[in-house]
């Protein structure tokens, strides 16, 4: 079995650590297999940054808050604790992915720009992280092209592309429509148990 060394990890991490062989713990963003390095069983694990974390969240309060007239960004700050100036930010990416609109004047602001139904939260995700695929591995890319001159005989690239595969099946296969009418059952499960 041939383990190809090109295979690298796109992991965002939080508090990350490696072990590396003599040294001790590193801290670092990046993990090469095949180089006496592996992640630490402390609980460390793939996480999105917080442009994922708190755009997902005030995309969907937008969604469920701005059914019928534009929402502020005042108002959503207030609502998810996030800064207004960093919300700014996140939904100028979420506009040039064409997921909101903006309306401007008095009583504006920003509205999904198309069905809920009809975006999922990977389109979500992808328009304020970018790819996300978390393995990077040549002898994957789909291109047929590789640089990697082990990938006819690697057998790792299964794994990779199935750890890649299953990450966007799940979040294409979830829809804000759904977590939309989540929201509102919660709401109302929450006033009634007043």
């Amino acid at each position: 079995m041939v383990l190809c060394d090109c295979t690298k990890f796109r992991l965002k991490y939080s508090g990350f650590r490696r072990r590396t062989a003599g040294n001790g713990i590193v801290r670092g963003a990046r993990s090469v297999p095949g180089r006496n390095e592996s992640i630490s069983n402390r609980g460390d694990r793939v996480k999105l940054s917080t442009k994922g974390k708190y755009g997902l969240r005030a995309f969907i309060d937008l969604a469920v808050c701005g059914e019928e007239e534009p929402v502020s960004l005042n108002s959503i700050a207030q609502r998810q604790e996030i800064s207004v100036s960093y919300l700014e930010q996140l939904m100028a990416k979420l506009k040039k992915a064409g997921l909101v609109k903006s309306v401007r004047g008095i009583n504006g602001g920003y509205q999904v720009a198309k069905p809920v139904e009809e975006i999922s939260v990977g389109d979500v995700l992808r328009a304020l992280e970018g790819d996300l695929t978390p393995v990077e591995c040549a002898g994957i890319d789909g291109s047929g092209k590789t640089s990697c001159s082990g990938s006819s005989q690697c057998v790792s690239k299964i794994v990779w592309k199935r750890i890649n595969d299953s990450i966007n099946d799940t979040v294409n296969s979830i829809y804000i429509g759904e977590l939309v009418k989540e929201s509102k059952r919660q709401t109302e499960n929450s006033k009634t148990e007043v």
